[in-house]
């Protein structure tokens, strides 16, 4: 008896020391990958290097926490750089830094009210867009760094400014760019499993440094000479803030983090076997680490993809991985932050190039074609870098509203007369919408004829039952005759059709009480 104990204690030790060993691994992998990109996204977001270090200490520790997404990784986000650029040059950090806590509390209140799935009403050809676009305006703002400038304030300035510039780029900063990039592309097709688990963007920006270092290059570096602690300021609101515009500002950038934060959730969710994401509690966790993240001076942070495939890459097992890559984090900047400054800029804003072409996904292009949203992702993209990230957001859920309006009321109605006996062929979406197009239709079918009615509908709602029932009674008051499926036997059976494709039945209409 004792010794089947001793075996079976034994055994759940084993297991928990794998896990926390695969745990800690894993945290380790997707610290080397969040550093660099932490620092990157601040310095592109125009806040300085310790914003994006401290948004990622608070995603990884607090959201790891008290977040429903086990293996979800948390931290500042390349999809939020453009929207917090556009707000520190509209309201300047501290008030920024009020923005994310506003919109912090904005998801705690959601995520506790159990509204968190809301957010993903929003079209996925939408978000998909979105970040296509962003990916663009990092790839051109980025440039400008690479070649030795700063960013400058709109899309179209950068790409002016690429062309007039590009003669007095400096050589060096060009070098170390193209190095950090060609690095990652070339790292990430070596065939040794063993190599690849370190991370590609690591080796890059390290290789790129080290060379800067070796050559005694005079390049522009990260500025970063006060501890972490230091850099923690308390942010507050000016006398003279316009409030509707910072309520504006904080909606959008709830919107567009817990969005995100969501959407990539569940993407991760389909990654690994483990439990699945509470979106609730998730959305609580995002809220609590961009409270405290702002309150602290931080960058907003949402839930990132890369990190969390990273994560599960390597082996993560639980949420803990993801709270020791912001304990590591923490760690390396209050003992080895003096290596950071070595750091150039262009081996990061290369960094950033590549973040920014991997957010313009070709295989969302070729879906998107292939389901007819073309057009949406052209247009939302073309609002995002021609006007800003709001305008594309708000063009391509207009779009997509549009798009599926039009979809609900495409209605296909064919009389054909020719024969003994009228035929009236019926199909698409039979809606309130389509109501008066199909009375028209066979308003003028003659009384007292014989009509044979098919129905090929997508989705039939109650006035359009409620029509065909009244066309069919009258048209037999008048002498004429109808044959035609029987209108409850298509109402029930529609009703019942997602049930039916539960259990592997067919069906080819649904219905919309």
């Amino acid at each position: 008896m004792s010794t089947d104990r001793t075996r079976h204690i034994s055994t759940k030790e084993i297991i928990v020391h794998n896990y926390l060993g695969k745990d800690v691994f894993a945290s380790l992998v997707v610290f080397l990958v969040a550093l660099p990109l932490s620092i990157g996204i601040a310095l592109a977001s125009g806040a300085p290097v310790s914003a994006g270090i401290i948004a990622a200490i608070c995603g990884g520790i607090l959201v790891g926490i008290f977040g429903g997404a086990p293996l979800l990784v948390s931290g500042p986000a390349a999809g939020l750089t453009v929207m917090v650029f556009g707000f520190i040059q509209e309201f300047g950090f501290q008030t920024t830094c009020m923005i994310g806590v506003a919109a912090g509390l904005l998801q705690i209140v959601a995520g506790l009210s159990k509204t968190a799935r809301v957010a993903l009403a929003i079209s996925p050809a939408v978000i998909h867009c979105m970040l296509a676009g962003i990916g663009i305006l990092i790839i051109l703002s980025q440039i400008q760094v690479v070649m030795g400038f700063s960013p400058l304030g709109n899309a179209w300035l950068n790409i002016a400014a690429i062309g007039k510039k590009f003669p007095d780029a400096s050589l060096a900063t060009l070098m170390m760019g193209l190095l950090t990039v060609v690095a990652i592309v070339v790292w990430q097709k070596i065939p040794s499993k063993n190599l690849k688990l370190i991370p590609a963007q690591l080796v890059a920006v390290a290789l790129a440094t080290l060379v800067s270092v070796v050559m005694a290059l005079d390049v522009p570096r990260v500025v970063f000479s006060e501890s972490i602690f230091q850099a923690i300021q308390i942010p507050s609101l000016p006398h003279d803030i316009n409030l509707v515009s910072f309520i504006v500002a904080a909606i959008s950038l709830n919107i567009v983090a817990s969005t995100e934060s969501l959407l990539s959730a569940i993407a991760t969710d389909k990654l690994h076997r483990g439990p699945r994401a509470n979106l609730d509690r998730e959305l609580v966790g995002q809220g609590i680490a961009n409270v405290v993240s702002g309150m602290m001076g931080g960058l907003p942070v949402t839930g990132v993809i890369v990190r969390s495939a990273a994560n599960i890459a390597a082996g993560a097992q639980s949420w803990l991985s993801a709270f020791l890559h912001g304990i590591w984090i923490l760690l390396f900047v209050t003992q080895l932050s003096f290596i950071i400054v070595h750091v150039p800029l262009a081996a990061l804003a290369g960094l950033l190039i590549f973040v920014g072409y991997r957010l313009i996904d070709p295989q969302h292009i070729r879906e998107l074609k292939r389901r007819g949203e073309l057009s949406i992702y052209l247009a939302t993209i073309v609002g995002v870098v021609g006007i800003n990230l709001l305008a594309g957001i708000g063009i391509g859920i207009a779009l997509a509203v549009f798009r599926l309006l039009r979809n609900m009321s495409y209605l296909n109605v064919k009389v054909d007369s020719s024969g003994k006996e009228v035929d009236v062929n019926i199909s698409g979406a039979l809606t309130f919408l389509g109501v008066p197009k199909v009375n028209t239709a066979l308003s003028e079918i003659p009384s007292g004829t014989h009509v044979k009615v098919d129905f090929a509908l997508d989705i039939i709602d109650h006035a359009g039952f409620e029509a065909i029932h009244d066309w069919k009674t009258n048209h037999k008051n008048t002498g004429g005759t109808v044959k035609m499926e029987s209108l409850e036997d298509i109402w029930n059976e529609n009703r019942h059709s997602a049930a039916r494709k539960k259990s592997g039945g067919l069906h080819k209409t649904r219905v919309f009480n």
